[in-house]
């Protein structure tokens, strides 16, 4: 008899009824039904070990309680045992077993009518699949669990199946679908009182808008499950949620509150020995290390993640930390090294079959092959990663690939070959974002995975060969790019979905780039050099139909920072855009910004002359004669990088300020606008201000006590218009009156700082904040302007400038057509007599927001008061504000 039975034949025979012989039957009935219960606690126990990561013992237990049931022809234990199996070998990384585990389940469940466990055993497939990377795949299971969950009236498989779709929609980058999926779970958890579902789902939105760049949403979640997990006492589920809190702090780049999260789950999973949260904590704190730029504690730690996974036999955990060893190892330029996990991680993805990780290492050995000048082998590992990423159709790691090949062929001096891989990789990009999907964080991390790095490389090398228009257009791109880096919602339009145009001999050979080699590039490279340049200039530098409608007297000007000089880019309607080039290196030039801003905002100083003249010289005398002779009136100006923080109006040519010879707009970019003419509007105008006590501070704010007499004069000069004043200027107040107006004014203080979205807000009278990342949400179809009249941006050290192309954006997005914001804080006053001059010109109808924004500058340059630049140039129109 089994040893491990519970319950004796003896005790079984106590208590029976002595009427007679206890019949054979009965006995084998008292035995199996002992099995059986053997059988249960044997489930029961490994479901305990499984929870707490301790994935063998699990199984082991589970093999046991599937051979009592086999022998007892338990046909529902077997199919349970299956399962459970199924789920055990998945988290070892044993993906062929768990299928087949979850096959047999699935059959038996079948067998025997039982569709709650055939929804189960569907499920837990496409959560192998999932792991795979194959998500078609899965999402077919999951569908399949689904319909069935509803047809039987299921409502936690129902919500189960929900949650695994909106993880699978997740991992392929399709956040808002995800969304969807997650909180139609979270309504059926709390329907059926699940409160462990309903922390789940709150933890799975949390990942999403965390992906979308929505950190404060995401925080809210997260803290949210965390406080379930505690009410419920489910203390591995409080490590897995302090474990996300920390990965949103990562992102939003908080790296000591990320190591504290990341620590406390640590001491969670140690203390109950979660070996597989402890795992995932120890590589969590490696990544973060990683991203500080200490690689000997990220080492430190995957290595210790490292061997937590072999010692649970997570085959897949292993394989990611040999992986991101290799990162540190690379990033330390020890390459060599990087070459040996990586190999070491393709080894176990190969194994369990994990495609994408596959993909993922082959790109990343590619980059280490790069960094050794071994070409060939670059190429070689490049190629197979493309070929895998195609097959499985992962869009972020077809780009990255092609992206590398261009650099590869570049660094080979094959121009060519380069820009068809490159055109080719920002082709892709483009067509992703038109189904709103994000980068694989995972493939960051390369220096050679930096797409914002191929679109310029890609502008650099076209511009070389004198192909201007293709450069515009990959510089329109690079900055909707930059737009969905940053706020991670950035759609594009169905002009940049285009990507930019392949001539015909690429698109000759973009079919035959698979056979593309390290031995015969060469010669492919100069035949398609060859045939592009047997081609008219008017095929080569073809203008879109679109911009055509740009006005008469209105000009692009698109400059590119590159490291050694500077590319500006002028176009005009009716004409060929043309490029002139300036021997400035990068660091030179952000010298230069920060040294004239410094002047600009200092109202006692003269400082700001020279820098002013010798940033005319820079970005303006270049293409001085050509503005002349198109007669250009207004300038669209798309600023790069630094640039964005300085007024392109307060450049001065030694007689006269930028103002005072153009309008000028700053553009987000000209394939999100729309250049057709307009009707001018008349304004009913939405006012709020800040407000306070002079000298005073409030809600931690400077008062802006003339902000009230600035909104006052507003509302009582046009009709229809009403002023809202420091506690009635709510978030909720000024939010439910959108609708009535076309114009916003808000005299309050709003900050654009570098960093995620959420750094950058606008205060309202009553201390509400919106944050940037929110301001696309606003419903304002009828809204031509939004007027912020005391922002500042970019204190401290100056970045990329995005956050002041994010606002624009985001204003556009919501319905509006132009805004118009500040680059740094302006005395009050000064902004107060601005503004009524801005207003005074608009009233007069027939005049664009460029125009009458002008006007108003150069009127502050005539008075004796506030002709200081400080005080006139800070303000700038982004936008269509023809």
């Amino acid at each position: 008899m089994n040893k491990g039975l519970g319950i004796t034949i003896a005790a079984l025979l106590v208590g029976l009824p002595m009427q007679g012989v206890i019949s054979e039957a009965t006995m084998a009935q008292a035995v199996t039904e002992d099995r059986k219960v053997n059988a249960d606690q044997l489930l029961n126990l490994g479901l305990q070990k499984y929870q707490v990561g301790q994935f063998e013992a699990a199984l082991q237990g589970w093999q046991q309680a599937l051979a009592v049931y086999r022998a007892i022809k338990d046909r529902q234990g077997e199919g349970k045992s299956l399962d459970n199996l199924g789920k055990a070998y998945e988290s070892l990384g044993k993906y062929d077993e768990a299928i087949a585990s979850h096959t047999k389940s699935l059959e038996i469940a079948k067998e025997l009518g039982d569709r709650r466990s055939e929804a189960e055993s569907l499920i837990n497939l496409g959560v192998v699949y999932r792991s795979r990377g194959n998500y078609a795949q899965a999402i077919a299971y999951h569908e399949q669990g689904l319909a069935i969950a509803r047809e039987i009236g299921d409502r936690r498989a129902e919500g189960s199946a929900l949650g695994n779709l909106g993880m699978n929609y997740y991992a392929q980058g399709n956040y808002p679908k995800a969304i969807d999926y997650h909180e139609q779970r979270l309504v059926i958890a709390r329907e059926i009182n699940d409160r462990q579902g309903e922390g789940n789902a709150m933890g799975n939105l949390g990942n999403a808008y965390r992906a979308q760049g929505k950190f404060a949403k995401a925080i809210e979640y997260q803290e949210k499950r965390l406080a379930i997990t505690r009410e419920l006492k489910e203390v591995r589920g409080e490590g897995q949620a302090l474990g996300f809190l920390g990965l949103v702090y990562r992102s939003l780049g908080d790296y000591p509150k990320s190591i504290e999260y990341y620590q406390q789950s640590l001491a969670i999973a140690t203390k109950i020995n979660d070996r597989l949260g402890k795992a995932k904590s120890l590589g969590y704190l490696g990544n973060v290390y990683y991203d500080l730029g200490d690689y000997p504690s990220a080492i430190k730690y995957h290595q210790s993640s490292l061997k937590a996974a072999q010692e649970i036999k997570d085959r897949r955990g292993e394989g990611k930390s040999l992986g991101y060893l290799g990162n540190a190892y690379e990033a330390q330029g020890k390459y060599d090294d990087a070459i040996k996990y990586y190999n070491s991680s393709l080894k176990i993805a190969r194994e369990v079959k994990d495609i994408r990780g596959a993909g993922k290492t082959l790109s990343s050995l590619g980059s280490a092959y790069y960094h050794l000048g071994d070409y060939n082998q670059a190429i070689t590992n490049h190629r197979s990663g493309l070929e895998i990423a195609r097959s499985i159709k992962n869009r972020d790691g077809e780009r990255i690939a092609l992206s590398n090949l261009g650099l590869t062929f570049q660094k080979l001096d094959q121009p060519d070959l380069a820009i068809v891989f490159y055109k080719q990789s920002v082709n892709v990009s483009e067509s992703i974002r038109q189904d709103i999907r994000k980068l694989d964080r995972d493939l960051q991390n390369s220096y050679l995975s930096n797409i914002e790095g191929s679109y310029r490389r890609l502008a650099d090398l076209l511009l070389k060969q004198g192909r201007v228009m293709e450069a515009l257009q990959i510089l329109d791109l690079l900055k909707v790019q930059e737009l969905e880096d940053y706020l991670k919602n950035v759609k594009g339009s169905d002009r940049s979905a285009q990507g930019v145009r392949l001539l015909a001999p690429e698109k000759a050979i973009s079919d035959k780039l698979s056979s593309v080699s390290f031995d015969n590039s060469k010669e492919i490279n100069s035949q398609l050099a060859n045939q592009i340049q047997k081609l008219p200039k008017s095929e080569i530098n073809k203008v879109p139909d679109y911009l055509q409608q740009i006005p008469q007297g209105t000009v692009l000007v698109y400059p590119l920072i590159l490291s050694d000089r500077l590319e500006i880019i002028l176009f005009s309607p009716n004409s060929l855009p043309i490029s002139r080039t300036v021997q400035v290196s990068k660091e030179q030039l952000e010298s230069l910004v920060s040294e004239f801003r410094a002047g600009l905002r200092d109202s006692s100083s003269e400082d700001y002359k020279e820098p002013a003249i010798a940033l005319y010289k820079i970005l303006i005398k270049p293409i001085e004669a050509e503005l002349t002779q198109v007669k250009a009136q207004t300038i669209l100006y798309a600023p790069d990088g630094t640039l964005r923080y300085i007024p392109l109006a307060a450049l001065y040519d030694g007689q006269k300020w930028m103002a005072q010879r153009y309008q000028i707009s700053n553009l987000i970019a000209y394939s999100l606008s729309d250049f057709s003419s307009k009707s001018k509007i008349m304004p009913n105008i939405l006012a709020g201000a800040f407000g306070g006590k002079a000298s005073e501070k409030k809600f931690g704010q400077q008062a802006l006590p003339a902000t009230i007499t600035e909104v006052q004069a507003i509302a009582n000069t046009f009709q229809n218009s009403v002023a809202l004043i420091e506690d009635e200027f709510s978030r909720q107040a000024t939010e439910a009156k959108f609708k009535d107006y076309n114009v916003l004014h808000f005299a309050t203080h709003a900050e654009f700082n570098q960093g995620v979205p959420d750094n950058s807000f606008i205060i309202f009278g009553n201390g509400d904040k919106i944050g940037l990342s929110e301001i696309a949400a606003w419903q304002i179809p009828h809204v031509e302007l939004i007027v912020l009249s005391a922002c500042q941006t970019g204190e401290g050290k100056l970045g990329s400038g995005v956050e002041i192309l994010g606002f624009g954006y985001q204003v556009q997005k919501a319905g509006a057509k132009t805004a118009i914001a500040s680059l740094w804080s302006v005395d009050d006053v000064a902004t107060q007599v601005l503004m009524k001059s801005f207003y005074q010109e608009f009233q007069k109808g027939n005049v664009s927001t460029t125009e009458a924004l002008n006007k108003a500058q150069i009127s502050l340059i005539r008075s004796s008061e506030f002709n200081h630049p400080k005080y006139w140039s800070a303000f700038f129109a982004i936008g269509n504000g023809l």
